[in-house]
């Protein structure tokens, strides 16, 4: 076969160090997503379908590249983002993202579902905190997890 074709779904996920809530002003989230959107597709060819996430932590459902590996992508992606976040005023002087990533596999007749989760951030985290949301897309994805480091 002449060409190389591939569509792999991802959802992205992680919280800032400590999940300190430094995203809770709404501006700022809505120009992070829109910031890191540009950072994937321009940066590592890897087109964000929505990006959403609370006070605490990010997702992004994402056309994942073939060009570049995984921890590339979330390597550059965490980098960007925290040097813009850092130039938007002194109080975000000390933000930093978690070490850790989870990264889930999204099967195309899920791709609705998933965009309606994570557009829905802010009413869902009315009844769980991200510690758990990350327990149960671990378990659902069938992903053991540390729990040392669920709090990181």
């Amino acid at each position: 076969m002449p060409q190389s074709l591939a569509k792999v779904l991802v959802h992205i996920v992680y919280s800032t160090k400590r999940r300190h809530p430094w995203l809770r002003d709404e501006e700022i989230r809505r120009q992070l997503y829109a910031y890191k959107a540009t950072i994937l597709r321009n940066n590592v060819d890897t087109p964000a379908l929505i990006i959403g996430g609370f006070e605490d932590h990010i997702h992004a459902l994402c056309l994942l590249s073939r060009k570049f590996a995984i921890k590339d992508v979330i390597e550059e992606a965490k980098t960007e983002t925290t040097k813009w976040i850092k130039k938007q005023g002194p109080q975000y002087a000390d933000f930093h993202w978690q070490s850790g990533y989870g990264i889930f596999s999204v099967s195309e007749s899920n791709v609705e579902q998933v965009k309606r989760y994570i557009a829905n951030q802010a009413e869902h985290h009315k009844k769980m905190s991200f510690q758990d949301e990350f327990r149960k897309l671990c378990k659902r994805h069938g992903v053991e997890i540390d729990e040392r480091y669920v709090g990181d």
